[in-house]
């Protein structure tokens, strides 16, 4: 080996390059004070040679290699470009290359070949920040990837309204048009027709760089957006919002990534959804962003305001919209109903202090939803009676003109649940209003072998006392004539049912709505007489009261009878 060689150093434990120690110490003053230290100490020497362990040397052997062929070459060399910028300033800072040993030293070749970043196209400056992910402690520490941050923002600006990047959504969403880049404008067309996810299906002019901006770390990221001072709870842009959520669909899928690195940019993105909830996003937007945010561990807070925010509009909500699948373990259930039950509480509270009129509209839409929602999630061998009952249970029952359709989710679970105990299944039904079924549907129910025959009578006995108070108004019995008609409660034949340890026999069923009718028209016609006899007394008595004016004394036996 030669003896110009007399300098060892190691990298990492792992790498060695043998240089020539007064060669390096010429550009180097950080090797150059270890050199003269260790030739004091006389230690770390070997055959002659000095010994130094570099530790993270930025950019590892690759870094070191190009430092050396600059030393070597007397400040030349090697090319200078946007793929190796970052590696080399930052190596010529840790070895402190500065223009105190050299006029034209390693650091300020770097730095000058950066001050011309202005000039720079669009992707050599993302290029640049994509290489510096590599380095990131040592650019970071440096100062770099705030110089390269700064340059992004500014080509940014120069083809976007930057008010509108900085701006709240209300501002936001109003956005005017504005130029795009050079190197995307031409492509801009083709991108459009492309469809896109159904949270974001199209781009507005300040959102060209959301593509090419994707392709960066989380680190980078969540150093753009503390620079522009939107991070976490500071996020009140709706542009920035947008990117953030199209960054983290990028992500999601991405087994390699650790998700924790994303966390403190989901929890941003998530502050920008509560903040421009009402004004810029959907219901169902905003479970689309907690479907995707769920994955990247966020806050607690962030879970919670995102919960608030879905719960205060969830009659605006569809089906699939709640069909979120648990993500864990199968034992919980296929489905997060516990989510559900959130929402629901959110939903009810917020419907409380509503005006009446709305609330009640609102209510009533819920529970046709919740209904199918239950009969969705019924085949669900993990679904938990006392999770069907948390759900059913969560809406008043003003949320229910009708209780038919909560049956039929009960009947759905009973067929899916064939080995439910008879006390489950009993404590199943007690999300009913049996007095707010149908005569049809409490014939169902009467005849259902899978319920329990206590149920089946005290559904058919509440059956009995609601049309006892039935309606006295002309208005009501028109209604009420309505439903029955078209539900057709007289017209459909009962069916032989058994139930539990005896049958009830279709003469029962028949019996009890023949009883129902002749107890209706009995009704009716005492309700007739009573008002016929009271208008026959005030008839007779107002006829009475005239001819006594007129001087007449006729006894009342003398007038022919009325009544």
């Amino acid at each position: 080996m030669s003896l110009l060689c007399d300098l060892q150093i190691n990298l990492d434990h792992e790498f060695t390059f043998f240089v020539n120690q007064d060669l390096m110490s010429e550009y180097s003053g950080f090797l150059k004070k270890t050199i003269k230290q260790s030739s004091k100490k006389k230690k770390n020497h070997k055959n002659g040679r000095i010994i130094i362990q570099l530790q993270d040397f930025p950019g590892g052997p690759e870094g070191f290699n190009l430092v050396s062929r600059f030393c070597y070459s007397n400040a030349g060399g090697i090319s200078i470009d946007v793929s190796n910028v970052s590696i080399l300033y930052c190596a010529s800072q840790f070895l402190e290359m500065t223009k105190i040993l050299c006029s034209s030293n390693l650091s300020l070749q770097t730095e000058k070949f950066l001050e011309g970043m202005f000039y720079w196209s669009w992707n050599d400056i993302v290029s640049c920040l994509k290489s510096c992910e590599q380095v990131f402690s040592h650019a970071d520490s440096y100062g770099l990837v705030d110089k390269l941050v700064f340059g992004v923002l500014a080509k940014i600006a120069q083809n976007s309204d930057m008010s509108q990047v900085f701006a709240s959504s209300s501002t936001s969403s109003s956005a005017s048009a504005s130029s795009m880049s050079p190197e995307t404008a031409k492509n801009r067309s083709d991108s459009d027709k492309r469809s896109t996810s159904r949270s974001f299906p199209c781009k507005t002019s300040n959102e060209w760089w959301f593509d090419d901006m994707s392709s960066l770390g989380p680190k980078i990221i969540e150093k753009l957006i503390k620079n522009l001072g939107a991070f976490d709870e500071n996020n009140d842009s709706l542009v920035l919002t947008r990117f953030l959520l199209h960054y983290l669909k990028t992500k999601v899928h991405n087994k390699s990534n650790n998700k924790l690195e994303y966390s403190g940019l989901a929890n941003t993105a998530v502050q920008g959804v509560i903040f421009a909830a009402k004004t810029a996003f959907s219901c169902r937007k905003i479970f689309w962003v907690l479907r995707v945010l769920s994955g990247f561990s966020i806050s607690k807070e962030s879970r919670t305001g995102l919960e608030t925010v879905l719960g205060e509009m969830l009659d605006q909500a569809k089906l699939d919209d709640l069909l979120i699948p648990t993500g864990g373990k199968r034992e919980k259930g296929f489905y997060d109903v516990d989510l559900v039950v959130r929402l629901l509480k959110v939903f009810v509270r917020n419907c409380s202090s509503a005006e009446e009129e709305d609330e009640s509209l609102r209510i009533r839409r819920m529970g046709k939803l919740i209904d199918e929602y239950l009969r969705e999630i019924s085949p669900d061998q993990n679904l938990k009676v006392s999770k069907f009952l948390e759900v059913a249970e969560s809406l008043p029952d003003s949320a229910r003109d009708w209780f038919d359709g909560l049956f039929r989710a009960i009947d759905i679970y009973l067929e899916s649940h064939p080995n439910l105990s008879s006390e489950d299944r009993t404590k199943l039904c007690r999300c009913l209003n049996y007095k707010r079924l149908t005569l049809e549907t409490c014939k169902q129910l009467a005849k259902n072998p899978k319920i329990p025959p206590n149920i089946a009578v005290q559904a058919l006995k509440s059956q009995q006392l609601s049309n006892e108070a039935l309606p006295h108004s002309r208005e009501d019995k028109i209604k009420l004539n309505k439903t029955r008609n078209s539900r057709k409660y007289v017209e459909e034949k009962p069916i032989l049912v058994r139930l539990k340890g005896f049958e009830m026999s279709d003469k029962l069923v028949d019996g009890f709505e023949d009883d129902i009718r002749v107890n209706l028209e009995r009704r009716h016609w005492n309700k007739v007489m009573d008002h016929s006899e009271k208008v026959c007394k005030e008839k007779k008595s107002e006829l009475v009261s005239r001819l006594v004016r007129h001087g007449h004394t006729h006894t009342s036996s003398n007038f022919p009878r009325l009544c």
